[in-house]
């Protein structure tokens, strides 16, 4: 079964006044909907994009997996165990908060950052918390996040290019940019298909696309 959820459906959040737009895929804040509050591990999918100079101020969080993709720009990371990184078009950061950490997410630079960031629920709650970042990651090399019982698959197919979406009990699609048709249906950017008990999907790039694929146990 496969739903899709498109763009303009996504719940605005952030502060404009401040330079901070937020789309949220599922349910979020005062944009409470009890039948959208998770698929599979992924509790969170937003897209978010900051101003030169604006951020999220130190914040903490609990027991969640937060995995972060860069579109455009570059994300200055800040947290409680002292580190602090530039995320860049390309990489994968993960931040594990596990017990409990709090960190900063800043735009420093002098152009607009883009990113897209992923929450998983744990199988686990507790422990200390990690963090890692895998520098420029190769089309199609998938990224474990264990603790959560998933795989996240980076995708940049060329125009006319096929290639087959993972077999899992739930997959999850979301359009970076570029146009795809996913099973015969077709999604742009900031589009999302939700795929339960998935098996021979396959997906053609109608355009030069980049996609974020997960496949979650």
């Amino acid at each position: 079964m496969m739903d899709v959820r498109r763009a303009d459906e996504r719940y605005p959040g952030g502060e404009r006044e401040a330079g901070i737009e937020t789309r949220h895929a599922f349910s979020f804040g005062p944009h409470y909907d009890p039948a959208n509050v998770r698929f599979g591990a992924l509790i969170a999918c937003n897209e978010e994009r900051l101003a030169p100079g604006a951020g999220f101020d130190e914040h903490p969080h609990r027991h969640t997996e937060i995995v972060t993709w860069v579109v455009e720009g570059e994300l200055t990371h800040r947290d409680s165990t002292g580190r602090e990184t530039a995320v860049r078009p390309g990489d994968v950061q993960r931040l594990s908060a596990a017990g409990g950490v709090r960190h900063v997410e800043r735009n420093d630079g002098a152009a607009p950052l883009t990113f897209v960031q992923m929450w998983l629920a744990p199988r686990e709650p507790g422990g200390e918390p990690s963090y890692e970042v895998v520098r420029g990651i190769a089309d199609a090399t998938p990224y474990a996040v264990p603790a959560a019982g998933a795989v996240l698959h980076v995708r940049r197919p060329a125009e006319g290019e096929r290639w087959a979406v993972p077999d899992g009990a739930y997959v999850y699609v979301h359009v970076v940019r570029g146009t795809v048709r996913l099973d015969g249906t077709e999604l742009g950017a900031g589009d999302a298909a939700r795929v339960t008990d998935a098996r021979g999907v396959d997906a053609v790039a109608v355009t030069r696309a980049e996609v974020l694929v997960w496949e979650m146990s």
